[in-house]
């Protein structure tokens, strides 16, 4: 039998034993006084995500990849980010996700995939992960097999693996190169880790992936120079940028986002050195994508 009884995650919320008792407008209270909680317990961890962030930004820099893998809720948040890291930064295949019982447990929980040994390992050969890749390992528990056999096999290749769990000491810690742990406390809804562990983890993908994208030049001053426009509404704010990040018309970001074959980096590096768009391509490249660099 599994021993969870001294995990966080599982212990009962002495503030909410009688939540089936409270008015809708007391239990809303009490969660949103909880989920207060969750940012500050994030803040403890920040030394350990800041290396993590530092060991992203290497491999993206040397042709590597970084994977979340994870199951249930967690696994869903990696997913997600991973998904939203196309449109948001112009990714391809650098950032994947990855969730115990394949895309199906998206949607509808697979039983029993997050308790095997071997899956999380397939998984991985199968998206051909290697040495210069990064691999994320994410679980409430931070217990979880699929993940953490997924961890050995990751440094078994030599290649980088972090952790991101919602209990202190986590088993999946010893599996891992750097560790992020972050106690929120009891659930409000007793091991219900949808809830302040969800959040918590999806704070901490938030600076993930987008601390990583910063570090490789995808974001210029604060804007998303490397958005990649899927829809109308995306259209419109690749032209938006272009508009800001270079104090030039509608009319102006409309042409050069068009000259730049709608890309909203190079449409602004046309604009502030004047050159064209075989020029801007020169100069990104040889500014490693930074904007900043390429406009000296």
């Amino acid at each position: 039998m599994v021993k969870i009884d001294n995990l966080r995650t599982e212990k009962r919320n002495d503030k909410t034993m009688n939540l089936d008792e409270l008015t809708v407008k007391e239990v809303l209270q009490i969660m949103n006084q909880e989920d207060q909680k969750v940012a500050l317990a994030v803040k403890e961890a920040l030394p350990e995500i800041e290396e993590a962030v530092k060991t992203i930004v290497n491999a993206l820099k040397n042709n590597g990849r970084l994977v979340f893998m994870g199951a249930g809720t967690s696994g869903r948040l990696g997913v997600i980010d991973a998904a939203e890291c196309m449109p948001t930064f112009g990714t391809t295949d650098e950032v994947i996700g990855l969730i115990a019982g394949g895309e199906r447990a998206f949607l509808k929980a697979q039983e029993g995939a997050e308790d095997s040994i071997t899956l999380g390992i397939e998984d991985l050969k199968n998206v051909n992960f290697n040495c210069k890749d990064v691999l994320v390992g994410l679980a409430a528990s931070g217990r979880t097999p699929y993940v953490i056999s997924a961890l050995d096999y990751a440094r078994s290749i030599n290649a980088k693996a972090i952790s991101v769990s919602c209990n202190k000491d986590a088993e999946m810690s010893k599996h891992a190169d750097i560790a992020i742990e972050v106690d929120n406390g009891p659930e409000v809804l007793t091991g219900s880790t949808r809830l302040k562990s969800g959040t918590s983890q999806k704070l901490i993908l938030n600076m993930l992936s987008t601390a990583s994208m910063i570090g490789i030049g995808k974001v210029y001053g604060n804007l998303m120079v490397d958005v990649k426009a899927t829809n109308l509404k995306l259209i419109e704010r690749s032209k938006r940028i272009i508009m800001m990040a270079t104090d030039c018309d509608y009319l102006t970001a409309e042409k050069f986002y068009e000259l730049s074959d709608n890309h909203p980096k190079i449409a602004i590096v046309m604009i502030l050195t004047g050159c064209n768009k075989e020029e801007a391509l020169k100069r990104l490249d040889q500014g490693e994508g930074f904007v900043r660099r390429a406009i000296k």
